[in-house]
């Protein structure tokens, strides 16, 4: 059996050192509840584990000066909802990063984490898409941002050039009146993979929409921004044509796989439905916000 090495870099100049010195060898612990969980099963034999929680950039939460948020990579589920304001601002973000594994899990599970493994299924991607969210990725060339949903590749892969470590999520400062929510339909009530998640983003002035932003997770190799089911909202008054127009263009942009959780047909049905479902709850939120 093959030796594995274990660091726990200080600075992430030594991070991507190291990982980018391990020519794809490598793996990065941010949380470990999909790798030890992938290394147990033996589907994956790093010759290198880089644990990137000692690194204060990669586990810290930060309000900019513009009213955003910078997220490290590494930063769990329960740390980020202790934060006092997070929560407020982002409430469907929260929610959607909450739902990745049990309480127990939450202590460990990161959103960098959950974007890196690339699972069509992973529950914080569609809020973060939602969101407008962008990373900060840092590898041997330097820096460099790019969007959310530009990171997932396929089941499995990402975007990420070699040797480029996942440093920080950005999300935007909130305007008056906007509002976000994450659902997803499982056949369990708990700890279950997500048939589809569904995220929204909008914002609310005197009624009328005049931003949306949808992500659909679960329904393709990819989650997926929705642009038309976003388009389909904004200038309307949320009235129920306007979101059956977008429900349509979600089930529309569903390219699912039949599998013991839902059928095709199914998964593109529930789409639709969560879409509606979680148009409401977003709309609610803007109204009070």
């Amino acid at each position: 059996m093959t030796d594995i090495r274990y660091l726990a870099p200080r600075t992430l100049d030594e991070a991507v050192g190291a990982f980018a010195a391990a020519r794809g060898a490598a793996r990065i612990l941010a949380g470990g509840t999909d790798l030890l969980v992938q290394m147990r099963a033996g589907a994956v034999r790093p010759g290198l584990i880089v644990d990137i929680k000692r690194i204060a950039e990669m586990t810290s939460i930060e309000e900019t000066a513009d009213g955003g948020f910078r997220i490290g990579a590494a930063v769990s589920g329960a740390v980020l909802g202790e934060h006092p304001r997070f929560g407020q601002v982002w409430p469907g973000v929260l929610e959607a990063v909450n739902l990745i594994g049990s309480t127990q899990v939450q202590g460990r599970a990161s959103p960098g984490g959950n974007l890196c493994n690339a699972s069509p299924a992973g529950d914080s991607v569609p809020a973060m898409i939602a969101a407008d969210a962008v990373v900060t990725v840092q590898g041997p060339d330097g820096r460099r941002q790019m969007p959310v949903a530009a990171v997932p590749a396929g089941p499995g892969r990402t975007n990420l050039a070699p040797g480029e470590i996942l440093v920080s999520f950005t999300l935007p400062p909130r305007p008056r009146g906007a509002g976000d929510a994450y659902l997803r339909m499982i056949p369990r009530t708990e700890m279950d993979i997500a048939v589809v998640g569904c995220g929204v983003n909008l914002t609310l002035r005197d009624g009328t929409c005049t931003a949306a932003r949808v992500g659909l997770g679960a329904v393709a190799p990819t989650v997926l921004l929705v642009g038309e089911a976003g388009k389909a909202l904004v200038g309307s008054r949320l009235d129920a044509a306007a979101i059956e127009a977008a429900a349509a263009a979600c089930r529309a942009a569903c390219r699912p796989i039949d599998d013991k959780r839902g059928t095709i047909a199914y998964r593109t049905r529930i789409a639709g439905v969560l879409l509606k479902r979680t148009v409401g709850i977003a709309a609610d939120r803007a109204g009070r916000a």
